[in-house]
C-alpha cells in the first residue's frame, strides 16, 4: 500500500564550506552533459541511428552485432536516473529508437527485438532498454514492448519448452531456437577473434589446432557439424540472463505470468544443481545434464569450458537468482548464484602473476609492480582437463551478489579475497572497460571504513575518464560521414563518455549492474519532488556511506540558492522497507514503507540515517508519490 504523503525530514545545518565531494560529484554531472552532446553529435544521424554504411548480417558472423549498437548508450539512462538532464533521456529514448530502425532495416530484428543470438550478447544489448523501462514506467509504448518481449519465452512462446522446462537453443530471440551457430555455413571457426580461448569439444575427433582449422575449410566443416548438434541446441546456463527480460515485464505490468515463469525457469536450474557439486552448464532438448555432450556437466555454448568461464557462468546465475529471490522473496534461490563463486574458489592458490599469461588486462594497472609476489588466482574454465584459465577472480561478481543479499556469508567470501590479495584494494584506477565497471574493490573497502579518500578519488577519476573519452571522439580519424565498417562497431563503446560507476556507488551506494544482463540492483534511489521526475535536483550531491540494513548513511548537499524537495526510495523497485529515517542527531522517527521525504532548503546539508528491511515488498517498476509533508 502506497503512501500518499511520505513522512519527511528538513535540513538545518547551513552548508559554509562545501564538502569536496559534493562539487565534484556536480562537476562530473556538468561534464556528462557537455559529453553525451557531442558523442551524439559525432556519431549519430538525425533519426537517433547510429553513422554506418556498412552492413551486419552476412558472412560467418551474421547473427553477431546487434548488442554493439545499442550498448553504445547503455548508461544514459542511468544518467537520467540518477539525476542527469531531460535531454539525455530523450536523447537516449531517440537512438534506442533510430537503432531499432536502423538494425530492423538490416534484418537483424524481428518485430522490433533480437532474431536470434547467445544471452551473454543480448543482455548487453537490453540494458538500454531496460534503463528506459526504469526511468519511464509509465510510457505505454515500452510497458507493451516489455510484456511482449517477456512472452517470447513464456509457455506458448516459440523459445521455451514448458514441459522439460528448457530455452530450446543457446540462439534464440523473437523468431525462436535459431539452430547452430551460424545462418552461411557450419564451419569453425568464424572468427580468428577466437584463437586466444582455444576450442570448445576439444575432445571428439574432428577437433585439430586452431590454426589447423582455419587453414582446411573441409576440416573446420567437419568439426563445425559436431559442434552444430552438440552445442548449438539445447539450454545452456546464460540463458538465466533472459529472466531479466521477463522480470522486467513483471516489474512494469505485474502480470503473474511472467513472475511464475521466472521462478518455474530458475527452479529448472537449481534441480540440475541438485546432488552436484557444481553446477552444470548444459541441458540438453530433453532437460538432461550432458545429453548432447555425452554426459559432462561442461561444455554448454558460453559455459564452464568455452570461452570464458566464470564470467558469463557466475553473471547468470546471480542474474537468474537474484530475479528470483527478487519477485518471490525466496532468499534461497541465491545458493544457485553462490554455488559457481565457491566452485572456483576451491580451487585457488597463490600465484605468481609473473608465471602466468592468462591474466586479462582488467588486472594488470592493480598488479603492476607486483608480478614476482604471490597472490590469489583462480582458475576460470574446466574441461576434460580439469581446471584452468588462472585469473584474478572477477569482484565484481561476489561483489554484486553481497550487495544483493548482504548476508554476513557473502560479506566473508569478499574478505578472504582481499585477505589473498598481494595488491592494494584501496586504488583508484583510471581505467575503463566497456562495462563501465572495475572500482568495487576500493569502493568496497570505502564501506569497510578502510578508504575514507574514495569519494573524491572516484569523481576526479571519473571525470579524468570522461575527458579522455570526448578526447578519442574529437580525435577519432574514421570519416564522421561514413562510420565505421562492420569490424569497428565496438569503437562507439569505448568513446561513450557517460560514466555512472562512480555516481552509482556513492548517490545509490550500488554497484555497476551486471554487463551481461542485470537489472539494476540500486540500494537507494532518489526523485525530485519539484520537478516529478527520477533523480536528484540540479544543485544537490548525494553520499553514501554505510548500506547495512541497520544502518544506512546518506549525506546530502543542497549547493543551490533555492529550497528543493526530494523523496529518497528504498531499492531500485521499491522493495526495501524503510522502518525508521533520522536526520542529523534527531531521534529516528517511524517510517514504515519504501519512501522518505527530504526539504533541503537553500545551501543546507542533512545526514540521513535510516533502518530498512531488505526485500520486505513487491518489487515495482512505478512513480513515488510526489508530496512531501512538511
Amino acid at each position: 500500500m502506497r503512501i500518499s504523503h511520505p513522512p519527511a525530514l528538513r535540513a538545518s545545518r547551513t552548508v559554509t564550506d562545501p564538502p569536496a565531494w559534493a562539487g565534484l560529484q556536480r562537476e562530473l554531472f556538468a561534464a556528462q552533459e557537455k559529453a553525451w552532446r557531442i558523442f551524439s553529435g559525432r556519431y549519430t544521424e538525425g533519426d537517433g541511428r547510429l553513422v554506418f554504411r556498412d552492413r551486419l548480417g552476412q558472412g560467418l558472423d551474421g547473427r553477431d552485432g546487434v548488442d554493439d549498437f545499442y550498448e553504445a548508450f547503455f548508461n544514459w539512462p542511468t544518467l537520467y536516473l540518477l539525476g542527469g538532464s531531460d535531454d539525455v533521456l530523450a536523447a537516449a529514448r531517440r537512438h534506442w529508437r533510430g537503432v531499432t530502425t536502423q538494425l530492423s532495416e538490416m534484418g537483424m530484428l524481428l518485430d522490433g527485438f533480437e532474431r536470434g543470438y547467445d544471452w551473454f550478447h543480448q543482455g548487453e544489448g537490453l540494458l538500454l532498454f531496460y534503463g528506459l523501462c526504469l526511468a519511464e514506467p509509465e510510457d505505454g509504448e515500452l510497458r507493451e514492448l516489455a510484456a511482449r518481449f517477456g512472452d517470447l519465452y513464456l509457455p506458448g512462446g516459440p523459445n521455451y519448452d514448458p514441459e522439460h522446462r528448457v530455452i530450446r537453443a543457446p540462439h534464440n530471440g523473437a523468431a525462436g531456437p535459431r539452430w547452430g551457430f551460424s545462418d552461411a555455413d557450419v564451419s569453425f571457426p568464424w572468427s580468428l577473434a577466437l584463437r586466444p580461448y582455444g576450442l570448445p569439444l576439444d575432445w571428439i575427433d574432428e577437433a585439430a589446432p586452431f590454426d589447423d582449422l582455419a587453414a582446411d575449410p573441409a576440416r573446420a566443416r567437419a568439426y563445425g557439424k559436431v559442434m552444430w548438434e552438440r552445442m548449438g541446441r539445447g539450454d545452456t546456463i546464460v540463458n538465466l540472463a533472459a529472466t531479466s527480460l521477463v522480470a522486467n515485464a513483471y516489474l512494469l505490468g505485474g502480470e503473474q505470468r511472467h513472475a511464475a515463469w521466472v521462478r518455474e525457469y530458475v527452479d529448472a536450474w537449481r534441480e540440475r544443481l541438485d546432488g552436484r557439486e557444481i553446477v552444470p552448464d548444459n541441458a540438453g532438448t530433453h532437460g538432461i545434464v550432458g545429453e548432447h555432450l555425452d554426459g559432462r556437466w561442461y561444455g554448454g555454448h558460453y559455459g564452464w569450458s568455452w570461452p570464458h568461464g566464470l564470467p558469463p557462468v557466475g553473471s547468470a546465475a546471480i542474474i537468474g537468482a537474484a530475479n528470483a529471490a527478487l519477485l518471490t522473496g525466496d532468499r534461497s534461490y541465491l545458493e544457485l548464484a553462490r554455488n559457481p563463486l565457491d566452485a572456483v574458489l576451491r580451487e585457488a592458490a597463490p600465484r605468481r602473476p609473473a608465471e602466468v599469461r592468462t591474466i586479462t588486462k582488467r588486472w594488470r594497472p592493480h598488479l603492476r609492480g607486483l608480478a614476482d609476489e604471490p597472490t590469489l588466482l583462480a582458475p576460470m574454465r574446466r574441461d576434460d582437463s580439469g581446471w584452468f584459465d588462472l585469473n584474478v577472480m572477477p569482484t565484481q561478481l561476489p561483489v554484486a551478489l553481497w550487495h544483493f543479499s548482504r548476508d554476513a556469508a557473502d560479506r566473508e567470501r569478499i574478505d578472504r579475497l582481499r585477505e589473498a590479495s598481494s595488491w592494494d584494494w584501496t586504488a583508484v584506477h583510471t581505467q575503463r572497460t566497456k562495462e563501465e565497471s572495475g572500482h568495487e574493490e576500493p569502493w568496497y573497502e570505502y564501506l569497510a571504513g578502510r578508504n575514507p579518500g574514495y569519494p573524491e578519488r572516484m569523481l576526479r577519476s571519473a571525470a579524468d575518464t570522461c575527458a579522455e573519452r570526448v578526447a578519442a571522439i574529437e580525435n577519432d580519424p574514421v570519416d564522421a560521414a561514413v562510420g565505421p565498417d562492420a569490424s569497428g562497431i565496438h569503437d562507439w563503446q569505448d568513446r561513450n563518455p557517460v560514466v555512472t560507476e562512480a555516481l552509482l556507488q556513492l548517490t545509490t551506494g550500488s554497484p555497476q549492474v551486471l554487463y551481461n544482463g542485470g537489472l539494476a540492483q540500486m540500494h537507494v534511489r532518489y526523485f525530485d519532488a519539484g520537478r516529478r521526475r527520477p533523480g536528484l535536483p540540479p544543485d544537490v550531491a548525494a553520499l553514501v556511506s554505510a548500506i547495512d540494513p541497520d544502518r544506512t548513511v546518506i549525506e546530502l548537499v543542497n549547493l543551490g540558492g533555492a529550497e528543493c524537495s526530494l523523496v529518497v526510495q528504498g531499492g531500485a523497485f521499491a522493495e526495501h522497507r524503510i522502518d525508521t529515517a533520522g536526520a542529523d542527531d534527531e531521534p529516528p522517527r517511524p517510517v514504515g514503507g519504501p519512501h522518505v521525504g527530504v526539504r533541503l532548503p537553500a545551501r543546507t546539508q542533512v545526514r540521513l540515517t535510516l533502518s530498512m528491511t531488505l526485500h520486505a515488498a513487491r518489487p515495482v517498476i512505478a512513480t513515488p508519490p510526489w508530496e512531501v509533508a512538511g
